[in-house]
């Protein structure tokens, strides 16, 4: 695989998400002058910080704190913003359209496969009009505005129907993201009317969560989500479980149960799927979309070729004895200490080394459940309520990548403390031209 001496190692990184950034941060401390070229490609200009995106969206976090500009931190790097459409490791290309619309082909000698994974829609009628997800932080912004806007005009309103409605706020999917989003934005909703809607009492907010398993976050042991499920409950939230989705058409929700209730927020966390992209690409995939890989991280045949992060299928070394089909899970814990090692073994065999299996046997589970509130499956210990809420916000300091980012997000903290949440619309946000163009017709 190594190239001549006199051209550089081109190395194309696709997707600038944990992977993706870990990947080409670790290439660039690494590479010797003039032995590679490293181009990472991504639609946005930044990497997010996913576990946080719940507490930006409820004002406990500047939603610029959990976002990592690519440029910043990949100063040895060539960024482009762009969005991969099309992959052909036969010829040795990928193509891609970038921000000003071109179409353009990438060449590469080394391809590392990190385009991570997309909210999984289902066929429900209305989803695609009426929901939103909870994966980036535009997504997260808009969220706490909208929820902020609604609390806004139920205060004003006279129409008790209508009122009901704005004050019913809809989450789809138990596990760690909708789990996190429905406590993180049901604390922000109860916090703003307390203190700034004197109209509004926090009897009239209604939370419902709906999730078509028996039991919610799959990722910590079962008496631990029964105790989730009670702390929701306490706090007045609606749990169905064992519920699915039948419609959501122009914002009046049918559920499997036969309940139904009429709502202007769907917020759709039910899963994930690979990029779809790979399915068009000459790549071999798994029954799930996910890149077919080696416990080195090597793509199944293409060793010039290789992947980590959501969108692949890597062997869980860690149990397979149990399970010889396990592959690692799609999560943050398992994405960061794969591209360390990634980045390591692509040096490796540039070099002519061997490449090291990647081995993590998994650390466990925590789950932030509003302020000063959580569940943590951690280190064989089962851990509850505010030392929990701790432990997830350490655990997840720990983690952001970054000094700058995690001493800004510290002082966040700090300031939240001392002054309490900011939790005022801004609500021009949502169509930021309405003004001018009243202003234009005026």
């Amino acid at each position: 695989m190594a190239a001549a001496k006199s051209e550089p190692t081109r190395i194309l990184v696709l997707g600038g998400g944990y992977v993706g950034l870990y990947t080409a941060y670790g290439l660039q401390k690494m590479l010797r002058a003039n032995e590679a070229s490293v181009t990472v490609v991504d639609p946005q200009p930044h990497m997010t910080y996913a576990p946080f995106l719940p507490e930006a969206a409820a004002g406990a976090i500047e939603p610029r704190h959990v976002v990592v500009p690519l440029r910043r931190v990949l100063k040895r790097c060539h960024v482009l913003t762009a969005r991969v459409t099309k992959i052909e490791n036969e010829r040795k290309a990928v193509t891609v359209e970038a921000a000003d619309g071109h179409i353009e082909t990438l060449n590469y000698d080394v391809l590392v496969v990190a385009l991570g994974a997309v909210a999984r829609i289902l066929p429900i009628p209305g989803l695609a009009e009426e929901g939103i997800a909870f994966k980036t932080i535009g997504e997260a912004i808009y969220l706490r505005n909208h929820i902020m806007t609604k609390l806004d005009e139920a205060a004003s309103t006279l129409d008790p129907e209508l009122r009901k409605r704005l004050l019913t706020f809809t989450v789809v999917g138990g596990g760690f993201a909708g789990i996190e989003a429905l406590a993180e934005l049901e604390d922000m909703t109860r916090f703003a009317v307390e203190n700034y809607y004197p109209n509004i009492k926090p009897a009239d907010i209604r939370w419902v969560m709906v999730e078509a398993a028996g039991r919610i976050l799959p990722e910590v042991r079962e008496t631990l989500g029964v105790y989730t499920v009670q702390q929701l409950e306490k706090r007045g939230i609606e749990v169905y479980l064992s519920t699915a989705a039948k419609s959501f058409e122009n914002g009046h929700v049918v559920l499997s149960d036969g309940t139904e209730f009429d709502t202007d927020t769907i917020i759709w966390t039910a899963g994930v799927k690979a990029n779809p992209v790979l399915a068009g690409s000459d790549l071999p995939l798994d029954k799930r979309g996910r890149v077919e890989a080696t416990a080195a991280m090597q793509v199944v045949g293409h060793p010039d070729v290789w992947t980590a992060g959501d969108n692949a299928a890597i062997p869980d070394l860690s149990r397979t004895e149990a399970d010889p089909t396990a592959t690692c899970p799609p999560n943050a814990q398992h994405a960061v200490r794969q591209a360390r090692l990634l980045a390591k073994n692509i040096i490796k065999v540039i070099r002519g080394g061997q490449p090291k299996d990647y081995f993590h046997k998994n650390l466990g589970a925590v789950a932030s459940l509003g302020l000063h509130k959580g569940v943590a499956d951690a280190l064989n210990l089962k851990i509850k309520g505010f030392p929990a809420w701790l432990f997830h916000r350490a655990y997840h300091l720990k983690a952001m990548p970054t000094w700058n980012r995690k001493i800004r997000i510290l002082f966040d903290w700090m300031l939240g403390g001392l002054f309490r949440r900011e939790v005022i619309s801004l609500g021009q946000i949502n169509n930021p031209k309405e003004e001018f163009n009243r202003a234009s017709k005026g």
